[in-house]
């Protein structure tokens, strides 16, 4: 423990790697832009800069911090030194921000109007790029980019892929694929984290927002809604509620005032997954082939897995992710003409995740050729399309989703965290259904923030070897190990962005520490009050197998070869 003098102030300090988090600490929401805990710090953007007794300004956030330091935050000199620092990056950036899609939430933005930068005295020489659409989950802006490096830092340290990097030098400097490929070209994995981190509009979700109002207003359409487990509690903190608070009901109720015909819970088909994967994990693990399983639900982790380890493939498993079962077994739904009632089915699906728009053009996700899930949008645009009605969210009434596949299960919606897939597996294997047997599985190592989680798990007098992992550059390095031998797994569950789909690349990117806890609690406080804790508890489930879906399970709930 030491302690510092921060503005005049004692502050002590104890596990602190920077002085800028020690500033933190004391109450100053010292200004950065290229400063997260969660990667290696950079320091390219130096407004965390600060002062000490002798006059050295240094910046903070690559600074350890040392007994007796004396550190000032706000002197004249680095006022003027931040706001010079902010005109510059500005003089260089695109200023249409009254047009750009991350107005209103933009790092830069909001940072200029808080130090006071209401000029910029220097002239834009730079050149105007071409902008980059060629990727379904992402779009690059380079005019836009002030080259903090956050993009690049997620990219390779959270999720080991390594897409994006700095090219050139001097004013001549820019964050780019490499060769300046399109997206499209590279091995992106369309998790969308770079995005996430990005301060500025450099890099934004390609929207499809304009394909959803265009269905809604076509009275030939049946619109049809489907919405993810962890949207629910990522959309009521933008309209004033409670930070991970579950919305679902309000949800309901806003889409159908939109125009949606009707609005289904993603849940109920994470109980069809939760039914498949189980039984293709029995069977694999009695058969002693194809293991470890690796779970299919992530389209980025299904991707890295072909582009990274293709020896590896057959292990995936066939199941197709909740969102790929719901459109399918709506379409089946729908083609009977009863249903249809004239109609062509539109299906919407609202995910926290930029990856499931590429995942809804993967043809071997299709049923019989024909694309199942029609658009996707992330929770980000679900957002902006309910400011843009007008619609008093906060105010709304709840409602509950329609029939027949508007109700999941408790292990339905734990999905939305990184360990949900595997306890809801967990939860089928076992024949219990009380809460002492739930518990167990609670408490067995599958939940928590860690990055990497192993355990063992019996069932019936077999050690069920588990790893569970968020992040891609974890699952690398345990991919790595099972390559070499040095781990043996019979399943390994993979989410591609850290504490699972509540931090997907879709979900309103502004979360800290608080709003992470906050959404994972909000989880499995909704699983909490679930009546049903299990897919096979759910009645609307099991008569799906005993009706639409027979004949037909492995055509609409699993992956053709990937």
């Amino acid at each position: 423990m030491g302690t510092m003098i921060i503005d005049g102030r004692k502050v002590e300090f104890t596990d602190e790697k920077n002085v800028l988090s020690v500033i933190r600490k004391a109450g100053i929401d010292i200004p950065t832009l290229c400063y997260h805990s969660e990667v290696s710090t950079f320091g390219a953007c130096r407004l965390c800069t600060v002062e000490d007794d002798r006059g050295h300004t240094f910046a903070s956030c690559s600074e350890e911090p040392r007994d007796g330091m004396v550190v000032y935050t706000n002197t004249g000199r680095i006022k003027r030194h931040r706001k010079l620092i902010l005109e510059l990056l500005l003089a260089a950036h695109c200023r249409d921000c009254t047009t750009c899609v991350k107005s209103g939430e933009c790092n830069l933005q909001m940072l200029a109007h808080r130090l006071g930068v209401t000029q910029v005295r220097f002239e834009n020489t730079r050149e105007i790029r071409e902008i980059d659409d060629s990727s379904p989950a992402i779009i690059r802006d380079p005019n836009k980019c002030i080259l903090c490096g956050d993009c690049i830092r997620a990219c390779e340290e959270l999720q080991g892929v390594g897409v994006l990097g700095f090219a050139y030098r001097g004013t001549d400097a820019m964050a780019m694929p490499a060769f300046d490929k399109r997206i499209a070209e590279t091995d992106c994995v369309n998790c969308g984290q770079c995005r996430v981190f990005c301060p500025t509009g450099a890099i934004s979700i390609h929207t499809n927002m304009d394909e959803v109002w265009d269905a809604l207003a076509d009275p030939e359409l049946r619109v049809v809604a489907q919405v993810a487990p962890a949207v629910r509690v990522a959309v009521g903190d933008a309209f004033g509620l409670d930070k991970g608070r579950s919305v679902m009901g309000k949800i309901v109720n806003v889409l159908h005032r939109m125009g949606f015909d009707e609005v289904y819970d993603t849940t109920f088909s994470a109980d069809l997954t939760v039914m498949e994967e189980s039984a293709e994990f029995v069977n694999r693990v009695q058969a002693g082939i194809k293991l470890p399983l690796l779970t299919s639900c992530c389209p980025s982790w299904v991707k890295f897995v072909t582009d990274h380890y293709p020896e590896f493939k057959e292990n995936l498993s066939t199941c197709r992710s909740p969102q790929g079962m719901m459109s399918a077994v709506i379409k089946e739904y729908y083609r009977d003409p009863k249903h249809a009632a004239g109609k062509k089915t539109v299906v919407v699906s609202i995910m926290p995740c930029t990856a499931k728009k590429m995942e809804a053009k993967r043809p071997n996700s299709f049923t019989k050729g024909e694309q199942d899930t029609d658009i996707v949008i992330t929770t980000t645009e679900l957002i902006r399309m309910i400011k843009n009605s007008g619609i008093d969210f906060a105010e709304l009434d709840p409602e509950a989703s329609d029939v027949p596949f508007g109700f999941g299960s408790g292990g339905g919606v734990i999905f939305g965290v990184t360990g949900g897939v595997t306890e809801a597996v967990l939860r089928r294997l076992i024949p219990e259904h009380d809460k002492r047997a739930l518990d167990e599985i609670a408490e067995c190592g599958v939940r928590g923030d860690d990055a990497i989680k192993e355990f063992s798990f019996d069932y019936q007098g077999t050690k069920l070897n588990i790893c569970v992992v968020s992040g891609l550059v974890n699952a690398k390095n345990i991919m790595e190990k099972v390559k070499r031998g040095e781990a043996n797994y019979h399943l390994i569950e993979v989410m591609a962005c850290r504490r699972g789909c509540i931090m997907g690349g879709g979900q309103p990117p502004r979360a800290g520490v608080r709003t992470k806890a906050a959404r994972s609690k909000g989880i499995y406080s909704a699983d909490n009050v679930s009546i049903i804790k299990k897919p096979d508890e759910n009645p609307m489930v099991m008569a799906l197998y005993e009706g639409l879906l027979k004949g037909k399970t492995h055509e609409l709930l699993h992956n053709q070869e990937y």
